[in-house]
């Protein structure tokens, strides 16, 4: 199923997935857009030049993973709707053949708000072993303080974010259209010059 048509159903057949910490969150509603029409974003924009927030996410086992575990690493996050569409997919697949190349002061994170068992299932049948996949279902913290979780869907934008090892953002693409690829050149030309900096 196309994230476009998955979309399209869970706006038309779904109730609102809403958390309670949803309505008091910060709306944007003119950076992206699922087909012809602009999506809310809700949380907080983060931006290059910003220190990147601490987040809690969970792992494929439910334990609670944060940001602070990658003081002094170079980061690449990725984040995309869902693991079960083409262009997410592809999105993870694409990191993961990349990052082996690279040296050990370099880390490549997923996160989606996939549960962690379709996470497991996944990266089990993709053959997803050099990069770590993240789920942001539990808490919704990395979207809230990231700006991007789509409002009524439960979902999170497509983008990258790449982090320094200060902890200082670096480089952020919010896809324009969710249904779209992000410009994996230009993150992957970032990434591999910041580590091949910070390695020296």
């Amino acid at each position: 199923m196309k994230l476009f048509t998955l979309i399209s159903f869970i706006l038309l057949t779904s109730s609102p997935l809403v958390y309670a910490q949803d309505t008091n969150l910060p709306e944007n509603s003119s950076l992206v857009k699922a087909g012809s029409k602009f999506v809310t974003l809700l949380g907080t924009q983060i931006n290059v030049g910003d220190m990147a927030p601490n987040f809690k996410v969970v792992d494929e086992n439910f334990s609670p993973v944060t940001f602070e575990r990658y003081s002094g690493k170079n980061v690449l996050i990725s984040v995309v709707p869902s693991l079960d569409t083409g262009v997410c997919s592809a999105q993870t697949k694409t990191f993961n053949e990349k990052v082996a190349s690279l040296s050990d002061n370099t880390v490549f994170i997923t996160i989606s708000n996939d549960l962690p068992f379709a996470q497991k299932r996944f990266c089990s049948t993709e053959n997803i072993n050099n990069i770590q996949i993240l789920s942001d279902s539990v808490w919704r913290d990395f979207g809230a303080k990231y700006g991007l979780l789509i409002k009524d869907m439960g979902l999170l934008t497509r983008a990258i974010f790449i982090i320094n090892p200060e902890q200082k953002v670096v480089y952020k693409e919010l896809v324009a259209n969710i249904s779209n690829h992000p410009n994996y050149e230009t993150a992957l030309e970032k990434i591999i010059l910041l580590s091949s900096q910070t390695s020296e």
